[in-house]
């Protein structure tokens, strides 16, 4: 078999389907514990008798260490090799998966949470680059679709299966179901994935880890407390400041640095800057869906969270269906004319879902749904190919972790703005329970949606026009 990075042999390319299902069984448990979790959330904060603002951190911790280290993450894979990294994501991620079920108090839960945060950016970090590395250029967006899948099955039975656990058993069934999966991911992984090489004289750009870090944690607690806090309150403020200081001086780091953790030349290239940011719009667009739907459900339609997940399930579905077709399709045509309409479709369902009424049905929602699910679907593989192909093999680790890393930027920073938008046409919002809006509260609550929705259609839009900025070659060896 042969090493990562290296030409592959006729042996190599018979097993690259084995390495392919590693990583897509190992990527499930990421965006799978995403999703479940929000599910379970109220039940978690009655167990502990926990405010609802010390709870949200559940969840929020999770995002935030995701994406801090993941840089980091995707230069030690370059560095030391793929499988290493991604064998010892898999292998944390499983342990605190335990530590988190076996929690006895919120802040117990919420730190190990953290743990499991850092543990999955390893995975996903590498994740797009060991794919990369086992299929030729040929393959590699019928290879990325294909792998895609995993992420949506993933956020598609979190809801539903949430649903179950909270209905009948623990909460804490919700971080034990990981453990077989991690397992034998694990047992998979080690097996088929091939060592890779270990670079020589490769150092750690420690500074530049350091400044990444302080800047993303610094921007995303701001993206995610700015609405509570005031986004121009003292605190608001001053996390900015720390912000623009940090990431000035991550620029400057890594422009002088002999061995930069992010090699900036990468962003010279109009597919990888324009593609990245493409990716990064898109996930802002998909949260704006992900995060607002259920409360529509929930606080306007009466749902139960079973009822809720089912729904919910239309938009992955649609895009586990149609995103290996796209992705195969845009190895024979190239990347750029599919990521427009993917997101183009986005737009449209996003713009047909702010239009839901107070007396609308579930089919009415799941059809909008599942045409957002077709735009991602049409989207992410092209787009992720072209960020992929867009780079050097000695590079892919770091180009794997900067797409991860607008992956789960875009997740905080849509929350964010839709989530503002939410709140300042609707304060009620903020503060209603499930089934104690009035008729009058209800049309403000329909009010905000459909304008939160409209900034995730723009959002959509925007996506599709920076799509067309990435031009790059039909096929790149």
């Amino acid at each position: 078999m042969s090493d990562i990075g290296a030409p592959a042999t006729e042996e190599g390319f018979q097993s690259k389907w084995l390495i392919l299902g590693a990583v897509m069984l190992g990527s499930i448990m990421g965006p799978l514990d995403a999703s479940i979790v929000n599910t379970v959330l109220p039940s978690i904060t009655q167990f502990f008798h926990a405010e609802i603002s010390i709870a949200q951190w559940v969840p929020t911790v999770y995002l935030l260490t995701i994406s801090c280290l993941i840089l980091l993450y995707g230069r030690l894979g370059d560095m030391l090799g793929y499988k290493r990294i991604f064998l010892y994501g898999l292998a944390a991620f499983t342990a605190t998966s335990i530590l988190c079920g076996l929690s006895q108090s919120i802040w117990m839960l919420i730190s190990f949470r953290a743990l499991q945060g850092l543990a999955a950016g390893m995975m996903m970090a590498v994740s797009f680059a060991i794919i990369t590395a086992a299929f030729p250029p040929a393959e590699r967006g019928k290879a990325l679709g294909i792998g895609a899948i995993g992420i949506a099955v993933g956020l598609s039975a979190g809801p539903t299966l949430g649903g179950v656990i909270a209905e009948h058993l623990s909460w804490r069934y919700v971080f034990f179901i990981n453990v077989p999966v991690g397992i034998a991911a694990l047992f998979l992984a080690y097996r088929v994935i091939p060592q890779g090489s270990r670079k020589a004289g490769g150092r750690l750009d420690l500074s530049g880890a350091l400044a990444v870090l302080v800047f993303l944690l610094s921007l995303l607690l701001y993206a995610n407390r700015g609405q509570d806090w005031g986004w121009l309150s003292p605190e608001g403020l001053t996390l900015l400041a720390v912000a623009l200081i940090s990431g000035t001086s991550f620029i400057w780091i890594e422009r002088t640095s002999a061995q930069p953790m992010l090699n900036l030349a990468l962003f010279a290239s109009r597919v990888f800057s324009f593609a990245n940011l493409s990716a990064l719009l898109s996930f802002m667009a998909t949260y704006a869906l992900v995060f607002l739907t259920p409360f529509y459900l929930t606080f306007v339609l009466h749902y139960n969270i079973l009822k809720v997940g089912w729904v919910m399930a239309a938009f992955p579905i649609a895009m586990l269906f149609v995103a290996p077709v796209s992705g195969a399709v845009s190895d024979r045509i190239g990347t750029r004319g599919l990521a427009f309409c993917g997101m183009s479709i986005c737009a449209l369902g996003l713009f047909l879902t702010s239009d839901l009424k107070a007396s609308a049905g579930s089919l009415d929602v799941m059809w909008r749904l599942a045409i957002f699910g077709l735009g991602m679907g049409i989207f992410q593989s092209p787009n992720n190919s072209a960020v992929m192909g867009s780079v050097p093999a000695i590079h892919l680790g770091v180009a794997s972790g900067v797409l991860a890393a607008m992956r789960n930027v875009g997740m905080v920073l849509g929350i964010a703005v839709t989530g503002a938008v939410l709140y300042d046409v609707a304060p009620i919002a903020a503060s209603g329970q499930p089934g104690s809006f009035s008729p009058a509260q209800i049309q403000e609550f329909l009010s905000g949606l459909r304008w939160a929705y409209i900034a995730g259609a723009i959002l959509a839009g925007s996506a599709a026009l920076t799509s067309l900025v990435a031009v790059g070659q039909r096929r790149q060896a």
